[in-house]
């Protein structure tokens, strides 16, 4: 079948025509030339092949599907004019180019190329669904155009014609009703833009531009270049900032109705929500002028109230609250001298100094007046200058033993704590004494220089200068010293820059479960170094912006916790607590704090750390950072990494007791209104109660209990002085003898009618405090079959022993596992049963080695291991000795001492491994009074070095290699009846 040939017209970038749609656009002299030929050569309008032209990296080319247009109109421009043709082509149908053009040099219009209509089954009716899709999708958009009050309402007219033109349209008409609506719409989107008129004026601008383009383009020849490739390949890099243009260019080759018709929904989709969002915007747009409006108006009404009332009662200047005026100047001017007072040269005070000229401008009715105001008020009152007083503490002879005196009085014990404390205070007295010597030795050399020149005057000067100064010297009376006028001196570098050369403050990070010391070890440290003192709670802290400031543009910000604990603190070398790091929030939607963090905790660049709201450096070298965390596990290794970490493990029994005594209970009677002679806590009282009523690291529960019996003994006191009418001040009437033990004193305070005994004996605690906490199975347990003692760190790193109970249950030898176990812990058990399964013959629980110990005929057993509490969750590599313990004691009948407490993990080869916490695990069995412990080998030098003296003295430690050491230890020497001796031999491959 022969194919149509037809004219070929190339449409301007990035013009696309559809069919039954229409397009005009200018074209090239010799383009009219032609076709004004080809107009005058037929009998009616000519049809002719309109493609779209796409450029892509310097090469032009042209699309591979076009439209055949008919010429609907030609204008001529005016004689004498610069104007363009015009063209008005009508889309007719879709064509493909059978031979696709390429560009080339010589100059050719309206070439003739064969064409090919689409086939025939191309054409078919498209499916319902697809259509009824189609025909909402275009309804709701042209309603939505039909209700825009910005229009015309002849245009508004319009949309609802072809709206219902839409609804009453054939389904093989849809997709030929889709070419023209989305050419209609995607005007109407561009007239949104940037209205109807501009819009014309402008594309037809740009397309005058385009004339020499298409002037060069429009030569055509057979074929593409090899390396051209496919013309959709091309499209998509030119024309990603033209989603219009890109779409109709996609609607133009698709040949299926069905397809056509989803695209054009989708598009149709797409324009409904932009015209909705622009309705929204213009709208809200129109309310808040009209607001701001309103407002202008009311404060100028407001403005000549004040001025007409201020008139008629010039006295009287408080009327209607108008009269803070004047204080309100003053503030102002209070300001602006507060300005001229920071640092000269310093970028703090250009931007002070602009935002000052700024707010003079700013009438004080404006929004913004207050705005700048408020950020002046925080960047002047922060204290930029460094304190003249900072180093006269460090210089002092006494500076370390008051130290040393300070730490002591506050905290006891915690000796490796003190002693890196105390080197850090060593070396920031050293770094002092230094500068005082190097500001010294510069005084005296200033002073050499001075006498140089008075004893010289000329000084290699000018001879009529050295002549005058002669004659200056002779009228000067004997004795008096003469006063050069301009002696060069040289200037002594500022304070701030020998501080920035000094020591950098070592971040120190106290790790430790709750009421160990930690916040008050900082407060101590502040004391010694005569700093103040401020604590940033960082717990729950989720946005950045805390920390680093909320930027100004955003309503009621402010700057972040750094600088508000410098503004309260008064000095840039304060001492800062960091509280509870190891709780601030992870990254989400408002930022990451711990990244914010970072650079805070930085020596190295925290020397200009700006924060977002006062938008300047802020120098945080010289302040002394102290942060506190109960866990490692939660901080993020950056940040860990920028940290000394410093372990504060708990309180052994005497560290408590001397606690007790010297810190809590005169701090209890002190807030209880009672003095020493009133509450008398004899060593066995206290002891109880650190032992029956606590149990805990810190000293925080200690505490409580203590003060529950001050107050007990408060109210007895108190009803004693009400009685006998006596002041509260007042001591008791019977005080107890030195000599005299304490059960003689309360034999004749019932004799002898004595009213108040100020004396507390640990029989009354149970009286006072209630029922002991720990004084059931913990103190008193007993040995049971299958029940063995382990040592874990909770997640507040305190150290607890806990049960590891087994029992045997008829079964099919399986092993089940209760306690909120995790899987650690749960290999750890199955690691404990094939150890004991492997080695059952050996300790006499089965009679054959090849016997499973669980499956014994006539005796077929499960084996349930449980640690509870159930309702915690555990986890962790240290339970594997504590469980083969408890698998054998079940299996061989054999109890281990319930003063036996052990930890460690093993191997299949029958190893102790090393576990973590050992210190914090041996104070934890202390406190609940094992006596024996058994740790791993190879965490020996961890026992030595870590855990305190008193400690070790009162327990017995053992250290084991091997299983079959730690099931010695804690069953006794003999007792297990090893059958064979199998010795571990280590692989030296």
């Amino acid at each position: 079948m022969e194919q149509p040939t037809l004219p070929l017209i190339i449409l301007p970038f990035p013009l696309v025509l559809l069919p039954g749609a229409r397009a005009t656009f200018p074209i090239p002299a010799n383009l009219a030339d032609a076709l004004l030929r080809l107009i005058e050569s037929s009998p009616s309008n000519p049809v002719l092949a309109a493609v779209p032209l796409v450029q892509n990296e310097g090469n032009t080319i042209v699309h591979k599907w076009a439209v055949t247009a008919r010429i609907t109109r030609f204008v001529r421009p005016r004689p004498n004019s610069d104007e363009p043709h015009l063209l008005t082509l009508t889309g007719l149908a879709r064509v493909r180019l059978t031979d696709p053009p390429q560009v080339v040099n010589d100059p050719l219009p309206l070439p003739r190329l064969d064409v090919s209509y689409p086939p025939q089954d191309a054409d078919s009716p498209p499916a319902t669904d697809v259509v009824q899709d189609f025909k909402a999708a275009a309804i709701r958009l042209l309603e939505r155009f039909s209700q825009d009050t910005s229009q015309s309402a002849r245009k508004r007219e319009s949309w609802t014609r072809i709206a219902h033109l839409v609804e009453e349209s054939e389904s093989h008409k849809a997709a030929a009703l889709a070419d023209a609506i989305i050419s209609a719409v995607g005007a109407e989107h561009a007239d949104k833009l940037g209205g109807s008129d501009a819009l014309f004026r402008s594309s037809l601008m740009l397309l005058r531009h385009h004339i020499s383009f298409v002037e060069s383009a429009c030569t055509l020849v057979r074929g593409f270049p090899p390396s051209a490739g496919p013309v959709g390949t091309h499209l998509y890099p030119v024309t990603a900032g033209l989603p219009h243009f890109r779409s109709q260019l996609l609607l133009l080759s698709t040949e299926s109705p069905s397809l056509r018709l989803q695209h054009v929904t989708n598009v149709l989709a797409k324009q409904l929500s932009i015209v909705e969002v622009s309705s929204k915007i213009a709208t809200a747009v129109d309310e808040s002028l009209s607001k701001q409006q309103k407002a202008l108006f009311l404060r100028q009404q407001l403005a000549a109230i004040s001025a007409e009332l201020q008139r008629l009662e010039p006295g009287n200047t408080d009327l209607h609250g108008t009269g803070n005026g004047v204080e309100d100047e003053d503030e102002l001017d209070l300001l602006i001298r507060r300005v001229d007072t920071l640092p000269v040269g310093s970028e703090v005070r250009r931007a002070a100094t602009a935002e000052a000229r700024r707010l003079k401008r700013i009438p004080p009715q404006n929004a913004e007046h207050g705005v700048v105001r408020t950020y002046l008020e925080w960047l002047t009152s922060l204290p930029w200058t460094p304190p003249a007083t900072a180093s006269e503490t460090l210089t002092r002879s006494d500076f370390l033993t008051n130290s040393k005196s300070q730490l002591d009085a506050d905290h006891y014990g915690l000796e490796k704590v003190k002693r890196r404390l105390m080197e850090y205070l060593a070396v920031v007295r050293l770094r002092a004494l230094i500068a005082q010597e190097a500001e010294t030795e510069q005084a005296k050399a200033q002073e050499v220089t001075l006498k140089k020149v008075i004893d010289d005057p000329a000084g290699g000067a000018s001879e009529a200068d050295g002549q005058k100064e002669n004659a200056c010297r002779a009228l000067i009376k004997a004795g008096e010293i003469p006063a050069l006028p301009q002696v060069p001196v040289p200037v002594p570098p500022p304070q701030s820059l020998l501080k920035a050369k000094g020591i950098k403050a070592p971040i120190l990070l106290f790790i430790g479960p709750p009421g160990t010391g930690k916040t008050s070890l900082g407060q101590s440290i502040a004391r010694a170094l005569g700093r103040p003192f401020q604590r940033i709670a960082l717990g729950g802290v989720r946005d950045e912006a805390e920390i680093r400031g909320h930027r100004r543009t955003y309503v009621a910000s402010g700057p972040g916790l750094l600088a508000q604990a410098l503004r309260k603190a008064g000095r840039m070398d304060p001492v800062l607590l960091l509280d509870e790091i190891d709780k601030v929030g992870q990254s989400n939607y408002h930022g990451d704090p711990s990244a914010a963090l970072l650079e805070v905790l930085d020596p190295e660049q925290n020397v200009a750390f700006n924060d977002h709201y006062l938008n300047v450096p802020i120098d945080l070298s010289q302040i002394l950072f102290i942060c506190t965390a109960n866990s490692l596990d939660t901080i993020s290794p950056p940040l860990l990494d920028r940290c000394e970490v410093i372990q504060l493990s708990g309180y052994t029994h005497d560290e408590k007791l001397h606690i007790a005594r010297r810190f809590l209970l005169p701090k209890q009677l002190t807030q209880n209104g009672l003095s020493g002679p009133h509450v008398q806590l004899t060593e066995p009282a206290l002891l109880k109660t650190v032992t029956h009523y606590t149990r805990e690291a810190g000293v925080r529960s200690l505490e409580r209990s203590i003060g529950g019996i001050v107050r007990f003994k408060a109210v007895e006191w108190a009803a004693h002085v009400d009685a006998q009418g006596l002041a509260p001040s007042s001591l008791p009437t019977l005080l107890p003898a030195a000599s005299e033990p304490s059960d003689a004193l309360v034999k004749r305070s019932k004799e002898g009618g004595v009213g108040y005994n100020p004396v507390v004996e640990a029989d009354e605690l149970e009286k006072i405090l209630g029922l002991s906490r720990y004084d059931g199975e913990d103190r008193e347990r007993e040995a049971r079959r299958g029940v063995v003692w382990g040592l874990v760190v909770t997640g507040m790193g305190e150290g607890e022993i806990m049960p590891v109970e087994s029992i045997a249950t008829p079964g099919s030898g399986h092993l089940k596992l209760t306690g909120s176990l995790g899987d650690v812990i749960k290999e750890s058990a199955e690691l404990a049963l094939s150890w004991v399964k492997t080695h059952s013959y050996d300790l006499g629980i089965t009679s054959k080695r090849a016997q499973d110990p669980l499956r014994i005929p006539d005796a077929m057993i499960d084996i349930h291991l449980h640690l509870p509490a159930g309702a915690q969750k555990k986890d962790g590599p240290s339970a594997g000795v504590a469980m083969v313990c408890a698998m054998v004691s079940l299996l061989t009948g054999k109890c281990v001492p319930p003063t036996t407490a052990m930890t460690g993990e093993i191997t299949l080869r029958g190893r102790v491994s090393p576990v973590g916490g050992v210190k914090e695990k041996v104070l934890g069995a202390h406190r609940a009074g094992a006596n024996k412990v058994i740790v791993p080998w190879a965490n020996r030098k961890d026992v030595e070095h870590d855990v305190p003296k008193e400690v070790r003295a009162r327990m017995q430690f053992v250290f084991a290699r091997t299983v079959r050491e730690v099931l010695d230890a804690a069953f006794g020497e003999g007792t297990l009846p090893w059958l064979t001796l199998t010795p571990v031999v280590e692989s030296r491959l």
